[in-house]
């Protein structure tokens, strides 16, 4: 199992393939939502992802303050492998990433309502009402510094 953590331009282009049919397995086929899953945030993101076995398991994108929220974010947060631990992996790991870039600040996330209580385990809460994206229940959640 390897962890990397790398920006848009430092990916090979057989890594942006397998993050991008990982994304688009997951949150276009499997949860049957068609939206534009690519979008220009990838460019300005911090890519994390766990590979076994030269497969993509997890995966998450670190944005920078001011690209979705004024706080930075983590989104896109995926795991191919499910009860295997690598949901709490990829996730220690962008909220250290974040620590590490930008500093101890808040980090603001849109989570689909499924999965709020997998983020309250990393210190996030809810700080929105219910929302529908792409068809989607989604509420805002905030992780404050530490």
């Amino acid at each position: 199992m390897k962890i990397i953590t790398k920006q848009f331009n430092e990916l090979s282009l057989i890594e942006l393939y397998e993050i991008l049919k990982a994304r688009i397995n997951v949150f276009v086929v499997e949860q049957k939502c068609p939206y534009p899953e690519i979008d220009d945030k990838d460019k300005e993101a911090y890519h994390v992802f766990i590979k076994n076995d030269q497969e993509i398991v997890a995966y998450l994108r670190v944005l920078a303050p001011g690209v979705s929220y004024k706080e930075a974010s983590i989104g896109r947060v995926l795991t191919t492998k499910r009860d295997m631990g690598y949901g709490n992996l990829i996730m220690n790991e962008g909220i250290k990433l974040v620590n590490e870039k930008y500093g101890l600040i808040t980090i603001r996330i849109g989570a689909q309502l499924y999965a709020k209580g997998f983020y309250e385990r990393f210190g996030f809460y809810q700080v929105s009402d219910e929302y529908l994206e792409d068809g989607i229940a989604h509420i805002e959640m905030v992780r404050e510094k530490d």
